[in-house]
């Protein structure tokens, strides 16, 4: 037993200083990781308003087939489910063009802008939602990352998707 505790004593533990390198190597590799981890989850949140948005598009061509005008939230049948990071937001509602249209499809009359968002609400601020008969342009607006900086997406009849130039959410 007491060869064994004699054969310990030459043996030595790690420094203070090698703990120390190890301690700021890892804070390095932290402060590296940590925004790129932040970036690519604020990149698949967004991807909640891509998703939505190429689902209204789909909704209002549906019934552009249809009706020969695009409707609004109500008319397309389209509403977010679940809790959602974005509110979606599209123009007024314009009255189809001809009296036989009218006729058939009575026209949902709204006096604010149509917007299918849930809790928490954004105000569109980069460009303004609108609605004819023709063509339309929803915007989808959220706060990903909690900063004051909003994320502002739209699209339009022509499946254009885009992000409002100085309203991105996610630093490139």
């Amino acid at each position: 037993m007491l060869s064994m505790l004699r054969g310990k004593k030459g043996k030595k533990g790690f420094t203070l200083i090698e703990l120390m390198i190890v301690v700021a190597i890892i804070g390095i590799l932290a402060a590296i990781a940590i925004p790129n981890f932040l970036r690519f989850q604020a990149k698949s949140k967004q991807s909640e308003a891509k998703t939505n948005l190429g689902g209204i598009f789909t909704a209002e061509t549906a019934y552009f087939g249809e009706r020969s005008f695009y409707g609004n939230f109500s008319q397309i049948a389209w509403a977010p489910t679940g809790a959602t990071r974005y509110s979606y937001h599209s123009g007024d509602y314009v009255a189809p063009n001809s009296a036989a249209q009218a006729a058939n499809n009575p026209p949902i009359m709204s006096s604010a802008p149509d917007n299918a968002g849930f809790l928490p609400l954004y105000a569109y601020a980069g460009v303004t939602p609108s609605r004819t008969d023709n063509n339309f342009l929803v915007v989808a607006v959220g706060n990903i990352d909690n900063d004051p900086t909003l994320d502002e997406w739209t699209i339009n009849d022509g499946r254009a998707l885009a992000n409002v130039a100085g309203y991105d959410d996610v630093v490139q």
